[in-house]
This record gives C-alpha cells, structure tokens and sequence, in this order.
C-alpha cells in the first residue's frame, strides 16, 4: 500500500519539477543553459564550443558551461554582452510569438548581440529579415518570456 502511493507522490513531484524546468527565461535542457554551449566562444572563435562541465556559471537560474576559465570570466563580468538575445530561446519564433528550442550550429551576431534559432533551416528564414525580426521578438519577448516553450 504504502509503496504506490509513494510513487504517486514521487510523479507528482517530478511533474511540477518538470513544468517549472519549462518556464524558465533560459533555454536550458537539463539545466544546462544553451544545451552546455559556451555563449563567449560565439564572439571570440565565431563557432560553437562545447563548454566544459568543470567550468560553469549560475545565471538567470540556469548552470552556464564555458570552454576556458577565461570565457568563464568574461561572461560573469558582463553577462549581458554574451548571453543570448531571448534567453537562448529561438529568435525567430520569439518574432512569431513563441518560444522554441533552439541549436548551436544555427546562431547569428547582429549589433554584437547573438540569436540562436531553431536550426538553420530556420536561421535562413531569420537571415532575409534580420532587422524586422528582431523588432518583432523584441516587442514578443516581455509577454512570452514566461510561458511555457512550444
């Protein structure tokens, strides 16, 4: 008796960890902010680097990895200039009114701010009106930062 309705309980818990996990500002899959990706790396090696899970950072209440100590550092000095537009979150969709996942290999730099898209299908569509986008996510984001990804 006593052991099914520990698994109810546990469930339950693990249903409302879940659903707040969702409605984070910050995209971040198993509490890894950005899939684990180094947000500085985008700047300084104009690519995607994995960041390594010795050399983290707690922001925006999610675990951001980084590849050196140094990329660690920069990001903490001034995390505003590194952290993705959106909180990670796809930018495009953000335009659209939604938040979406987002990959590491479909990101762009505008203004010195970086915009990470759902892929690079996506990031094309992205890339023929980046201006228009932007104002766009800009005017979405207050009112969807805390719903709930699509």
């Amino acid at each position: 008796m006593k052991l099914p309705i520990l698994r109810l309980i546990v469930l339950a818990l693990l249903s409302v960890t879940t659903a707040l996990a969702q409605k984070s500002t910050v995209y971040a899959p198993g509490g890894k902010a950005i899939n684990g990706y180094d947000p500085v790396a985008y700047f300084t090696e104009h690519k995607p680097v994995p960041g390594d899970p010795a050399i983290t950072y707690r922001y925006e209440g999610a675990d951001w990895y980084f590849a050196s100590e140094k990329n660690r550092d920069a990001f903490k000095a001034n995390p505003v200039t590194y952290a993705p537009q959106y909180g990670g979150y796809c930018a495009f969709g953000t335009s659209r009114g939604y938040k979406a996942p987002t990959e590491a290999a479909a990101w762009t730099i505008v203004d010195d701010k970086l915009y990470l898209n759902y892929n690079t299908s996506v990031r094309t569509e992205w890339n023929k009106d980046q201006t228009g986008y932007i104002k766009k996510a800009d005017a979405n984001w207050p009112s969807i930062k805390d719903k709930e990804p699509k």
